[in-house]
């Protein structure tokens, strides 16, 4: 066995990152899709997470990604307050090279044997046009199209989401909600950074925006003549004079030991996923004065309106509860606070208390 795969089995079995309670590997040799289903805790429900599609160098990364990102979903799903554990599946290959709807009804067919235990929507590689096709096998799939019963892009409310985060470091540190004439830096304005952008310039804060991709630049730049401007890059953006706010909205990894001591914001709030890079950045954040909302509770608004899918989508139930990552990020700043801990290590500790305090009693 390979170190890598040593490396996979600890992480499952013995170490504190692990605790799975299920790895499911699935193929089918005919649509050549090859995927891996990891469902971290169904302490609170059925796990639920995306699927992610992806071209991973080896079998050993693909389980180790699905690991690592179903344990994310437990946390953000407990973070808001849904009634669902976590989970997350990758199919492993290039999506524009192999994937076809036979490959998606196969994969449909090995979700739905696991009987409701595991819920599964979008994610890198996988749209709402796939979750479609994967639905007619599987019941037990989200982020559908509207036309199907779905609620379609999620990024509308994953948007609103990091925007209630940000008028709740606002308060926490300003003691004001107001994000009105504050400098917010945006790094990725895609589909759900352009929706943030409309969000701050609703209430009139000054946003400077940059993205690798010219076309999601311009589209601000011509709809907001004023009031948005953008840098050459995200290393110009983090060095802004006089950021208030600064919104990582693209890759992972967004803060590391090259970016920390450079960054001006005096608060890290945006929708990219594991934006720390390594374990103890929280902890350099808190060591300058800057407060992270950290990224599973304020980017829960997607995952919340994927969850009330299973429901029958209502929009407007779903914004009120999005509406509650005010509350809920707060809460995480008084709790670290309090114990004198970093927000990221604040929020841990809330999510794994209330997983387990769903737990049986045994």
């Amino acid at each position: 066995m390979t170190d890598v795969s040593d490396g996979v089995l600890h992480t499952l079995f013995r170490s504190d990152q692990g605790g799975h309670e299920q790895v499911v590997l699935c193929q089918d040799r005919a649509t050549g899709l090859k995927a891996v289903i990891a469902l971290h805790s169904t302490a609170l429900g059925p796990a639920l997470g995306g699927t992610r599609f992806y071209p991973y160098a080896s079998e050993e990364e693909a389980v180790a990604d699905a690991l690592n990102l179903a344990r994310g979903m437990s946390y953000k799903n407990a973070m808001a307050g849904l009634d669902h554990g976590g989970g997350k599946a990758v199919i492993i290959g290039d999506p524009e090279q192999i994937k076809s709807e036979e490959l998606l009804l196969a994969y449909g067919r090995f979700v739905a044997s696991l009987g409701g235990r595991y819920v599964t929507a979008c994610d890198v590689g996988t749209y709402v046009a796939d979750m479609d096709v994967v639905a007619r096998e599987c019941r037990w799939t989200t982020g559908r199209s509207p036309e199907n019963g779905g609620a379609g892009d999620s990024s509308v409310l994953t948007s609103y989401g990091v925007y209630q985060g940000m008028r709740a470091a606002a308060q926490h540190l300003w003691g004001d909600p107001s994000l009105r004439d504050r400098k917010v830096g945006v790094a990725g304005v895609g589909k759900v950074g352009h929706h943030l952008v409309e969000h701050l310039r609703a209430e009139g804060a000054e946003v400077v925006i940059t993205d690798v991709r010219e076309d999601a630049v311009r589209r601000l730049l011509d709809r907001h003549p004023e009031g948005v401007s953008a840098v050459a890059d995200t290393e110009a953006l983090i060095r802004t004079e006089g950021l208030d706010i600064y919104a990582p909205c693209a890759l992972g990894g967004a803060l590391d030991d090259d970016t920390v001591p450079v960054l001006t914001a005096k608060v890290v709030c945006g929708a990219a996923n594991n934006q720390l890079a390594h374990p103890g950045v929280e902890k350099d954040l808190a060591d300058r004065g800057i407060l992270y909302a950290p990224d599973y509770v304020v980017n829960a608004g997607g995952v919340i309106q994927v969850a009330d899918e299973l429901r029958g989508f209502d929009f407007d139930r779903c914004k009120a509860k999005a509406s509650k990552i005010f509350d809920t990020t707060l809460a995480i700043f008084a709790r670290a606070k309090e114990d004198g801990i970093p927000p990221a290590a604040a929020a841990d500790r809330i999510a794994e208390q209330r997983m387990a305090e769903a737990r049986p009693v045994r």
